[in-house]
């Protein structure tokens, strides 16, 4: 579970932290732990998530992120939107290794879209990763600013990429330590807001 202010991110089905959430939150995302199992290789019962998110989808301020594979592909992925259940009330994830055209089809069907990190982007704010979200943000910012929710993407608070919202474990990882409490934590990071909007970056050739 994460905390970024007045909006949670959850990533355990534990009915008592949901609970938690939604009360004291202004909104709550449902990950789909697909980070996870790419970290760990455990299979993923999308059944069980479909049906745990139905729970608690009746909030109007909630969202669940579409089921996606790490890895897995353009067609694998628009495979497993058409199977999601409950329409708009989810947001597909585009991986930076696929097309930056998928990214600009997702943004014009879907109210909310995902960007989640690759093999090849794995590391948020490295040159490559930098390099990919620059083209990315030229190309969907061309025809109107979309909602973007980054995955794992705190650490982009206060950069140049006008991102809609962003999630991190920080707080739940972290907040046991000494000198930190989750409200402190919270307060720290909801006083950073992402850019209001995007400037045209020329684009960066890499060398071989």
């Amino acid at each position: 579970m994460s905390w970024l202010g007045v909006i949670s991110a959850c990533r355990l089905p534990i009915r008592q932290m949901l609970s938690r959430c939604h009360q004291i939150g202004q909104s709550v995302m449902l990950d789909n732990g697909a980070f996870s199992k790419w970290k760990s290789g455990k299979d993923t019962n999308w059944d069980g998530f479909y049906a745990w998110c139905d729970q608690w989808l009746s909030y109007p301020t909630t969202w669940a992120v579409i089921p996606d594979v790490i890895d897995g592909g353009s067609q694998l992925q628009d495979a497993m939107i058409r199977e999601w259940p409950h329409g708009n009330r989810g947001a597909p994830v585009w991986h930076m290794d696929e097309p930056i055209g998928r990214l600009a089809k997702l943004c014009d069907e879907w109210p909310k879209v995902c960007i989640g990190s690759t093999d090849e982007y794995a590391v948020v704010l490295s040159d490559a990763w930098q390099r990919r979200m620059d083209e990315a943000f030229n190309l969907v910012a061309k025809r109107h600013m979309p909602w973007l929710h980054m995955l794992r993407g705190m650490q982009c608070l206060g950069l140049r990429w006008p991102f809609a919202s962003v999630d991190s474990t920080d707080i739940a990882q972290n907040h046991h330590r000494p000198q930190n409490t989750p409200r402190a934590m919270a307060d720290r990071w909801d006083a950073i807001q992402c850019k209001a909007s995007w400037e045209l970056r020329p684009e960066q050739m890499e060398l071989a």
